[in-house]
């Protein structure tokens, strides 16, 4: 603001500690930054002492903040490398609150995966393989006690996955565009090349052999490449960084037999050199006869088994699909017998009922909308 002709006032702008002594955010290492309060807010509060407060313990009820800074790798612990406990797990309804006890996505599941396993994630569609996967990859809250991932909780403990130690890959890259519609695929006109070499702090090594394991041209345009192609550069971007556990959910639906192939072998001599572990769920069971050192199957969100792949004879002698489809047909079966799937009804208008009894009966849509529903459904998503 100018005032008169030579007169100007300018409003004080405070400076980021970060930026002391130029350092800032790239200070080479974390206690470079200051640990304690800002000295501009510390004398805004009348605070005359500068020391950090104490970190809380790791998995202390308070404590969601990482007790090291984003980005750098914990002190791997000697327990599990994946371990759930009564873990059970729910969507909200479409106003935000839980639903009825029987709409439960995983239920009571105890799991105890080893380091250094690959672990091969069977179920049925709407088992909640997704869910799970999801959970374990701290995506989704939960009690703090019921989840740890290399001796943590992957919700509150968000260092897991910005240091790359825990990585899910999953999914399409996808976005929504209005008017256009949902789910269209990313194409932007970015190389390849561009893309592996956009994170910093990456084994230029590492990148050389993901594009040799994946068949990568770099000079790809990825707005002129197959969906194959694409889904390639995905797998590699989620493989950048070393992991410790990685979760994969059905991400080689898109490739040929050989790029499968030559992935599956990649994952399993990373667990081999660097006792990592990898959870994968695939409906694709050619070929894998031997790659899992365990099997988990799920089904109705209930863990129905977990064995070393040694105790399977069917895996031993090359018959995976045979023994997946048998348990399929038998939990299908099952299913039929105990699950109501109701009724179709037609919505006639609310007939003057209440706003809450509304969404309850027709998952909070309300007339005009050209909807339908199931008697008793709800709007969660299960996978």
């Amino acid at each position: 603001m100018v005032l008169g002709t030579n007169l100007t006032l300018r409003m004080p702008v405070p400076l980021s500690e970060t930026h002391k002594d130029g350092k800032g955010l790239d200070a080479a290492q974390h206690e470079e930054l200051p640990t304690g309060r800002s000295s501009l807010f510390s004398k805004f509060l009348g605070i005359q002492s500068t020391t950090a407060p104490a970190a809380p313990a790791p998995h202390s009820r308070g404590g969601c903040a990482p007790t090291t800074v984003p980005g750098q790798r914990q002190t791997p612990g000697t327990g599990p490398a994946i371990q759930t406990d009564n873990l059970s797990y729910q969507y909200c309804d479409i106003d935000g609150r839980p639903q009825k006890e029987d709409a439960y996505v995983i239920k009571d599941m105890s799991i105890s995966i080893p380091r250094g396993s690959t672990v091969l994630l069977i179920g049925p569609n709407g088992a909640g393989k997704t869910t799970l996967l999801k959970v374990l990859a701290g995506k989704h809250m939960v009690p703090e006690g019921s989840v740890k991932v290399m001796d943590m909780s992957p919700f509150h403990m968000t260092s897991l996955t910005s240091s790359g130690s825990l990585n899910y890959v999953g999914g399409n890259w996808e976005r929504d565009i209005a008017f256009a519609g949902y789910s269209i695929p990313l194409a932007g006109d970015i190389p390849a090349r561009q893309m592996l070499h956009s994170m910093p702090g990456v084994d230029p090594a590492r990148i050389q052999t993901l594009i040799k394991v994946l068949d990568i041209d770099p000079e790809w345009r990825m707005h002129l490449v197959s969906d194959g192609q694409r889904r390639r550069v995905q797998i590699a971007m989620g493989l950048l960084k070393p992991f410790d556990v990685l979760l994969l959910d059905e991400i080689t639906v898109d490739l040929d037999v050989l790029g499968r192939a030559d992935l599956m072998n990649f994952l399993k001599e990373e667990c081999a050199s660097r006792n990592a572990t990898v959870v994968y769920a695939t409906h694709i069971f050619d070929g894998l006869e031997f790659w899992p050192s365990h099997v988990m199957y799920v089904a109705q969100g209930q863990l129905r088994l977990f064995k070393e792949s040694s105790a399977i004879p069917e895996l031993q002698e090359g018959r995976l699909l045979g023994l997946v489809e048998r348990w399929l047909r038998e939990e299908k079966s099952e299913r039929q017998k105990t699950v109501d799937f109701g009724e179709r009804i037609e919505y006639h208008g609310d007939g003057g009922s209440g706003k809450e009894a509304l969404a309850e009966w027709n998952n909070g849509w309300q007339a005009g909308r050209m909807t339908s529903s199931m008697k008793l459904s709800s709007n969660a998503v299960m996978r």
